[in-house]
C-alpha cells in the first residue's frame, strides 16, 4: 500500500498534467464564460492533510474491488469512502450494509428510504448528507414539493419525527407508547417490518453523521458547500492546481500524527503502562458486583460533567432545519434536573440475545449485516498504538465503547468502569461525547488535542468505534420498546 500525492486523488480531485496546455485551456473556457469551480477544501477531510488520505494500489486487490464497487454503484467516490479506506475490512461491512439498506428489497420504497435518510442527518445539521441524499431522492422519483420542509412530506413520514427526534438526542427517553402511536395510525400506520427498516436508517444516518463531523468530511467539489467560483487570491499557484485540488500540497501540514520527533512520546508509553498495570490489578483483584455498580454510577455523573466548548468555530453547515420539527430539541445528559433514568442492563436485553433476533425476524439479513458490522469495528485491530507493535489493544477498545454506552445510561455488569478514567484522558472523553452527542460541534482543535502523537488512522478507528457504540445503543432502545409493545 501506498500513499499518494494529491495528483492520484478521485474523481474532482484529479491531477493537471501539462501546466501550460492547462492554463490555455482555462483561458479558453474563460472566454467562452465557463466558470470554473475550485475545491473549498484541501482534500476528503478538513483534518487529516491531503497527502495522508491512503489511496487505492493497483496491487491492492481489496482496496481495488472496494473502490470499483463504489464508483460503480454511486457513480464518484465520496469523501467518507476516501476516509473510510484507512480500514478497508470496515468498508466493505460498511458499503455491504449501506447498499443493502438502500437499495436492495425492503419494506420501505426507496424514495422513503433516502428521505429518512435526510430527516436523519438533519437532525445534526449534516448538511453533506442532507445533499447526498437530496440528490438520491430526486433520482429514485421522489416528489421534490417534499424537500421544501417536512410538512410537505406524508402524513406517515411526518408522524416519524417524533421517533428521529428521541432517537438522535434522548433514546433512554423512547418507550412502547411511542412505537404503539406509529403503528396505529389508521391509514397513516407503520407496519413493524416498515418500521425496524425506518429505525434502522435512523440510527444509521445518526451515526454516520458523527462520522461525517468526528473525521471533518468536507464535500466533494461537485457538491453544494465543496466549491466556490471566486478566484483563488494566491498568487504563486496556477489556477489549474487550485481547481483540481493540488493547492496546499506544499504547506506545513497538521502536527497530529506527525510530530513523532519533535513532541515527547511519554503520552503512548503512559498509557500503555496503564493498561498493563489494570492487567496486572485484573488478575490479582476482583472488583465486586457492588464496586462495579459504584463505579458505573460515579463514571455516568462524571460523564455529564465532559462538555465540548463553545468558543471555537466547527463545521459551517447549510440550513437544513426544514427537514425536521422541533429544532430546539437537542442533546441533555440523561439524569439532569432531578430526573431519574433507569439505568439499562444489557444482560435484560442485549443486542446479541434480543435485538439481533428481531430486526432479523422483520427485516431478513439485516441483523446479520449490522452484527458484522458491530464485531468488526469493536474487535478491529492491528496490534500496534502509534510507533509501538505487538499491542494487545482490546482494554483500550472496550473502555472507548464502554464508555460511550455508559453516557447512555447502559451498563455491562461484568465490566469494571474505573478503568475508563485510567485509560481515557480529559481531553479524549470531550471528543468522544461531541462527536457522539453533539456531533456538529465537533472541531479542529478537538481532534488535534487527543492522542497527539498517534496516527490519523488510528484517530479514524476510534470514530469507527464512536459511530457504532452510538448506533448500538440506540438500536438498543428503540428495540426494547418495539419488544415491549409486541409483548
Amino acid at each position: 500500500m501506498k500513499l499518494a500525492s494529491a495528483a492520484t486523488r478521485s474523481p474532482g480531485y484529479g491531477a493537471v498534467v501539462g501546466c501550460s496546455c492547462c492554463c490555455r485551456s482555462r483561458r479558453r473556457r474563460e472566454e467562452l464564460g465557463v466558470r470554473i469551480p475550485r475545491p473549498l477544501g484541501q482534500g476528503p477531510s478538513r483534518f487529516i492533510p491531503e497527502m495522508e488520505i491512503l489511496q487505492v494500489n493497483a496491487e491492492d486487490t481489496q482496496m481495488h474491488t472496494l473502490f470499483t464497487e463504489s464508483f460503480t454503484t454511486l457513480g464518484h467516490l465520496d469523501n467518507v469512502t476516501l476516509v473510510m479506506v484507512f480500514h478497508p475490512q470496515y468498508l466493505e461491512s460498511f458499503l455491504k450494509t449501506q447498499h443493502y439498506l438502500l437499495q436492495m428489497d425492503g419494506p420501505l420504497p426507496l424514495h422513503f428510504r433516502h428521505y429518512i435518510g435526510i430527516m436523519a442527518a438533519a437532525r445534526h445539521r449534516c448538511s453533506y448528507l442532507v445533499n447526498i441524499h437530496v440528490n438520491y431522492f430526486l433520482q429514485v422519483g421522489g416528489d421534490p414539493k417534499w424537500l421544501n420542509g417536512l410538512e410537505n412530506a406524508p402524513q406517515k413520514l411526518q408522524n416519524l419525527g417524533e421517533l428521529n427526534k428521541i432517537l438522535a438526542h434522548r433514546p433512554w427517553l423512547i418507550t412502547k407508547e411511542h412505537i404503539e402511536q406509529l403503528l396505529k395510525t389508521e391509514e397513516n400506520s407503520w407496519s413493524l417490518a416498515e418500521l425496524i427498516h425506518a429505525v434502522v436508517l435512523l440510527t444509521h444516518y445518526h451515526s454516520l453523521a458523527s462520522f461525517t463531523f468526528g473525521c471533518g468530511i468536507n464535500p466533494e467539489i461537485h457538491r453544494e458547500g465543496g466549491h466556490t467560483f471566486r478566484a483563488p487570491s494566491v498568487s504563486d499557484y496556477c489556477i489549474c492546481d487550485i481547481t483540481n485540488g493540488n493547492h496546499g500540497v506544499t504547506q506545513v501540514q497538521s502536527s497530529t500524527g506527525n510530530n513523532a520527533t519533535t513532541e515527547p512520546l511519554c503520552e503512548v508509553e503512559a498509557l500503555m503502562e496503564k493498561m498493563k498495570q489494570l492487567q496486572e490489578c485484573r488478575d490479582e483483584i476482583k472488583a465486586s458486583q457492588e464496586e462495579k455498580a459504584t463505579r458505573f454510577e460515579k463514571e455516568k455523573r462524571e460523564s455529564m460533567l465532559v462538555c465540548c466548548s463553545e468558543d471555537e468555530d466547527s463545521a459551517s453547515t447549510r440550513d437544513v432545519s426544514r427537514h425536521f420539527e422541533d429544532t430546539s430539541y437537542g442533546y441533555k445528559d440523561f439524569s439532569r434536573h432531578g430526573m431519574h433514568v433507569p439505568t439499562f442492563h444489557v444482560q435484560d436485553y442485549s443486542w446479541e440475545d434480543h435485538g439481533y433476533s428481531l430486526v432479523n425476524r422483520l427485516y431478513p439479513d439485516v441483523g446479520q449485516l449490522i452484527d458484522e458490522k458491530f464485531q468488526i469495528a469493536y474487535n478491529l485491530t492491528y496490534n500496534t498504538m502509534a510507533m509501538h507493535k505487538d499491542v494487545d489493544t482490546s482494554m483500550l477498545r472496550r473502555a472507548i465503547w464502554n464508555y460511550i454506552h455508559c453516557m447512555f445510561g447502559i451498563r455491562y455488569d461484568d465490566y469494571d468502569y474505573g478503568e475508563i478514567n485510567q485509560l481515557l484522558d480529559r481531553s479524549f472523553k470531550i471528543y468522544i461525547k461531541t462527536v457522539v452527542c453533539t456531533p456538529e460541534k465537533t472541531t479542529h482543535r478537538m481532534y488535534d488535542s487527543f492522542w497527539r502523537q498517534f496516527k490519523h488512522s488510528e484517530k479514524v478507528h476510534v470514530n469507527l468505534l464512536l459511530i457504532e457504540a452510538r448506533m448500538q445503543a440506540e438500536l438498543l432502545y428503540a428495540l426494547r420498546a418495539i419488544t415491549h409493545y409486541m409483548t
